[in-house]
């Protein structure tokens, strides 16, 4: 029973991966120390500067999830502001994540008048931890009347804290959560800590039955977010209404070479967009954020950056810093980053895959497999549960990455599809499908590669191949849910998964305490798990698929197998507000119903209102720069036919160019009118306006387009108001 307890009970060890990110993120810590100047209050520059018995009482509380001190709070502050001060910093803000998806904060100076000419510096222990900017102006989904107006935001201690530097001056930012004068979550990152702790609470209590010694108190959810992006030239930008104002084009009629060549993808990156990421890099070290990876995407002009593993709400907050400082740095380099799920028709969008893990605050990962996977009951019990999560809450997994953006990029052949399932390679699949028989017997082995070259190496060949087309796999030691949009902040989706996770775990650790009584026999330990997982495989098997998802085969059987397909996101968040949904979150004192329903209604008005700027800016571009372009071309077509008819020339065909191309005009004002009475749509109802908007605004605005890209076709260059496809997807 050794392989069942391997790693929790006995001495635990750092897996490689761990091993690995603790080595990358000294050496980083040591890069910010001496190379660029700290920017990040790490755990190091504490230890410095507090007084030991306040550090480790600090420690504890961020490690170990202990009650903050309150009577820490001023010395804190006290070392935390001479800190900022010394590196130039004159304000300070509580940073914070409101239900806009975006970052919110307020700043407040350091300095007061002392009354004589001068000023004092002052940063209370109050001030630290706690704020109170006006929360009547941020969705609430109606937690809060307009009216009323306090809201608080609370320090997160185990967040790093961090200055940002921009525009010369230097602000320190404190990250917090943020809610209501009742308490009521009004952000993103509260639930994440509270599906943080809802997750441990669950996951120890499987160890425990496993026999975990007492150094295992906490199991900690990690994330690592991939980012995908794309540069554009900045005057090319600035000529977009589109760009600007919904940060996707609207028109744009395909050019001759996108990505058919496939040849941008990890390419050779250009020379201006490696100084971009260079300066990128740079700037996310001083911010404590461990960037590891960067290349050229599939579409021409995308771009990724990828970190390594962190704390679930580091991460989150990480993300955050990572977006708004591509969007800051391209800026000074002469480019525009668009974040936007899906900026170009006809290519690949962007996503932002979610990796995500749990591991126990003794460096264990509990999703490693390890040798003889077969054996380590453990594993194969955190694995079911996750399956188990996947099938029973699809429907809030996939109302987790809704959008009106993710709805141009899912369910394409660049994106998972919108059903949940879970690809787990070949040796998985083969041991879920022996516990399904109640006796798993063996690990498939992977071999090494034999490349037939003597000064190629032979190299280790794993069990399974790589599944692009899942939106939800295994990826050897973590899952990677890859259905996460490029704009969404990822914090929503991992307290989805967080939660849904947990009632899994609660669900598979009652089982197993029934079945086992209490005993820690081992031989009646590995019989019980047998039997609980034999039975939880059973059930919910169905959500496994190691296939293309991309085929209709798929399509249709997932239909027999019953999985949910939320192709769009108007009905995925109705789904929201179910009872089940509703409940799983209370359970776990993660979202109360009355926060779960005003996510819904937000989610859903958010969708509303980016779909209507869209078709608004549409219409715009349509009668100001559009349909004036497209009549000085149909004036030029005439007179070249009334001078050719006049020169007693045959101008048949010319009198057909224009004939053609005016009927196209005439189809334009058809549909800009079409697209103005969609929009002509008035409700207090949410879901029918959102309905309305999926139902009639979108197609409207679709044929619009095609209208505007058949005219872009046929028209000079010189009159054609925007940069085309062709000019934008070409970074020099």
């Amino acid at each position: 029973m050794h392989t069942l307890m391997n790693g929790v009970n006995g001495k635990p060890h750092l897996h490689t991966h761990h091993r690995e990110q603790q080595q990358h993120l000294n050496a980083m810590n040591d890069r910010i120390d001496h190379s660029f100047g700290a920017d990040v209050f790490t755990q190091r520059v504490m230890q410095q500067r507090l007084p030991k018995d306040v550090f480790k009482k600090l420690q504890r509380t961020m490690q170990h999830g202990d009650t903050l001190d309150p009577a820490l709070a001023d010395v804190v502050a006290a070392a935390m502001k001479d800190w900022a001060i010394e590196r130039g910093c004159t304000h300070y803000t509580h940073w914070f994540q409101p239900l806009t998806g975006l970052t919110a904060e307020k700043h407040d100076a350091f300095f007061t008048p002392d009354g004589q000419g001068g000023a004092l510096s002052e940063f209370t222990g109050s001030a630290l931890v706690q704020g109170e900017p006006d929360a009547s102006s941020f969705p609430s989904g109606g937690i809060r009347a307009t009216f009323e107006a306090r809201g608080y935001t609370a320090w997160d201690c185990t967040s790093p804290v961090f200055i940002n530097r921009d525009a010369g001056s230097a602000t320190l930012c404190i990250p917090t959560a943020f809610v209501a004068w009742t308490g009521e979550a009004l952000d993103l990152k509260t639930p994440l800590l509270r599906s943080m702790e809802a997750v441990s609470e669950q996951a120890v209590r499987v160890l425990k039955i496993f026999g975990a010694d007492s150094g295992v108190t906490r199991v900690i959810a990690t994330a690592g977010v991939e980012q995908e992006y794309f540069l554009v030239d900045r005057s090319q930008y600035m000529d977009r209404p589109d760009l600007l104002a919904c940060d996707r084009t609207l028109f744009g009629a395909r050019p001759p070479k996108g990505q058919q060549l496939e040849d941008h993808y990890f390419g050779s990156i250009p020379t201006r967009v490696l100084g971009f990421m260079n300066e990128v890099e740079r700037e996310l070290y001083r911010l404590g954020v461990p960037v590891k990876t960067r290349h050229n995407e599939v579409a021409p002009g995308q771009f990724e950056l990828a970190p390594l593993f962190e704390t679930a709400n580091i991460a989150a907050d990480h993300q955050m810093l990572t977006m708004e400082t591509l969007k800051r740095v391209a800026t000074r380099h002469g480019m525009h980053c668009i974040l936007h799920e899906k900026p170009f028709a006809g290519i690949n969008g962007s996503g932002k895959h979610l990796n995500w893990s749990i591991a126990t605050n003794t460096g264990v990962n509990l999703l490693d497999p390890r040798d003889d996977t077969h054996t380590n009951m453990q594993f194969l019990v955190f694995l079911c549960a996750v399956l188990r999560a996947v099938d029973v809450h699809a429907d809030l997994l996939r109302a987790s990455v809704a959008s009106a953006a993710n709805d141009h990029r899912l369910g394409a052949n660049e994106a998972p599809p919108a059903i949940m399932s879970v690809f787990l390679g070949d040796m998985l699949s083969d041991i879920v499908s022996q516990l399904e028989s109640g006796n798993p017997k063996s690990t498939m082995k992977g071999g090494r590669l034999d490349l037939g070259a003597r000064t190629l190496p032979q190299i280790p060949r794993h069990t399974g191949d790589r599944n692009r087309t899942s939106p939800f796999a295994f990826t050897g030691n973590k899952f990677e849910f890859r259905a996460v949009g490029s704009s969404n902040n990822v914090a929503w989706p991992a307290a989805v998964l967080n939660t849904i996770v947990a009632d899994s775990l609660d669900h598979v650790a009652t089982l197993l305490e029934k079945e086992l009584g209490g005993t820690s026999d081992p031989a009646k330990l590995e019989k019980g798990v047998k039997k609980v997982l034999q039975a939880v495989v059973k059930q919910h098997k169905r959500v496994i698929f190691d296939g293309d998802g991309y085929t209709k085969q798929w399509h249709d059987d997932a239909k027999k197998r019953g999985l949910p397909n939320f192709k769009e996101s108007v009905i995925a968040l109705q789904q929201m507000g179910s009872k089940k949904n509703i409940d799983v979150f209370k359970k776990f004192g993660v979202l109360s119903k009355a926060e779960v329903e005003a996510r819904e209604h937000i989610l859903l008005e958010k969708y509303i209102k980016q779909v209507l700027i869209e078709a608004e800016t549409a219409v715009l571009m349509a009668q100001t720069h559009v349909l004036p372009s497209a009549l000085r071309q149909q004036t030029e077509l005439a007179e070249a036919t009334a001078a050719t008819e006049a020169a007693d020339v045959d101008a048949g065909p010319t009198r057909a160019h224009l004939e053609q191309y005016a009927g196209l005009v005439n189809r334009l004002r058809a549909v800009v009118k079409k697209l103005e009475d969609a929009t002509d749509f008035h409700t207090d109802d949410v879901q029918k306006h959102a309905e309305q908007v999926r139902d009639k605004v979108r197609p409207a605005m679709g044929e619009l387009r095609k209208a505007v890209d058949d005219l872009e076709q046929r028209t000079a260059r010189d009159l054609w108001p925007f940069p085309t496809y062709r000019e934008m997807l070409t970074i020099k």
